[in-house]
């Protein structure tokens, strides 16, 4: 498959290395995008990179003129190195500019971690979607130190031991509000389908749940832009997982009807994700994502109907690595999302014993 290249005309003083992989292309290959630096990737459109903890290592943020200013799409975490890559940027390339509007495409705290900072610092509003911003003020508004009852509930139904619950138990509840900065009292609400101006051109709002509740994508169908948040990555797909708040939800089956909505964009897209690198073929990676997470089904169907089964059972059929203490969490949300996939599909029944869920399947033949 022939690789394209950046349009010299939008990219002059830039030299990049245009790769291929997977039947997706990367135009600007995979760049080694330094500290507060700015990388355009269309007239008026940069990407900045904001390191992270962990294995994502870091957040792309997308910088979009607007006016007399800019408007800014996601933050990072609340972090003094996050802080520091905002402050140089706007002490040398965005020096004088002032923000016009903080979007957040959804609640996650390495998206709108520095969110509340960045408004009070720029008094600008802050915008995001309501479902997003209604999740995110819940999570900070609830300040109990010790984990509730009902969590400790949820990780035993789950399959987890008493170790693993007492290493839940001793790094305490209230995470979100400390890795966050203070969110503004009011916001800006966004909806699907809305079209913000933003520096003389339009920017369709696109939502997709399933990851979170109402994530917002940003759409320039005039210069084939996609800014798509954690909705669609390269490499990796994001996490679906089910949480307490929700037991009877079904994000998986959220997220597969986000792929199918998604599939409606056209195809030629340059898409900005927030991890991993810039890249076409937009339906090339939802068709992707989408047999993945049907192939796990399939398999974890398979594998419950030999015997029931935890959700920290079906570790080794869903992940490719081993699931430490780091990421127990996420693995058994996962887990949890495939298995009431099933639920909802006919393909698997729960029953509860000692308040532990056991999965089977629903029809053995």
């Amino acid at each position: 498959m022939p690789v394209a290249s950046p349009d010299a005309s939008l990219i002059p003083d830039a030299s990049f290395v245009p790769t291929s992989h997977k039947g997706l292309t990367y135009p600007f290959g995979h760049p080694d995008i330094e500290a507060a630096q700015l990388l355009p990737v269309a007239p008026g459109v940069h990407w900045v990179r904001v390191f992270v903890p962990g294995p994502l290592k870091h957040i792309n943020c997308w910088v979009i003129d607007d006016d007399d200013g800019v408007a800014i799409v996601d933050t990072g975490m609340n972090l003094d190195s996050a802080r520091d890559v905002w402050k140089a940027l706007f002490k040398g390339p965005l020096a004088g500019r002032r923000v016009t509007r903080m979007i957040g495409t959804h609640f996650h705290p390495d998206h709108i971690g520095l969110a509340g900072w960045m408004c009070d610092h720029h008094q600008c509003p802050l915008v995001m979607t309501r479902g997003e911003w209604l999740t995110a003020r819940m999570l900070s508004a609830d300040a109990r130190d010790a984990v509730p009852a009902e969590m400790v509930a949820f990780w035993r139904a789950a399959g987890w031991d008493d170790a693993q619950v007492a290493r839940g138990t001793e790094r305490g509840w209230s995470g979100f509000r400390r890795i966050i900065t203070p969110l503004p009292l009011g916001y800006r609400r966004i909806v699907d389908g809305e079209v913000l101006r933003i520096g003389g051109h339009d920017w369709q709002i696109v939502t997709g749940s399933g990851h979170s509740p109402e994530h917002a994508c940003l759409y320039d169908a005039q210069r084939k832009l996609l800014i798509a948040g954690d909705q669609v990555l390269p490499r990796i797909s994001s996490n679906i997982s089910l949480g307490v708040t929700e037991p009877e939800a079904d994000p998986l089956g959220d997220w597969l009807d986000s792929i199918a909505r998604f599939r409606q964009l056209p195809d030629d897209l340059l898409v900005l994700p927030a991890h991993g690198d810039a890249f076409h073929n937009l339906h090339v990676r939802l068709d992707a994502l989408d047999r993945e997470h049907r192939d796990r089904l399939d398999e974890l169907a398979l594998f419950i109907a030999e015997a029931p089964r935890r959700a920290v059972d079906c570790f080794g059929r869903l992940f490719r690595r081993a699931i430490g203490p780091e990421l127990l969490g996420m693995a058994t949300g996962e887990s949890l999302a495939h298995l009431r996939r099933l639920e909802v599909e006919g393909r698997a029944a729960k029953d509860v014993v000692d308040g532990v869920w056991w999965y089977r399947a629903s029809n053995p033949a």
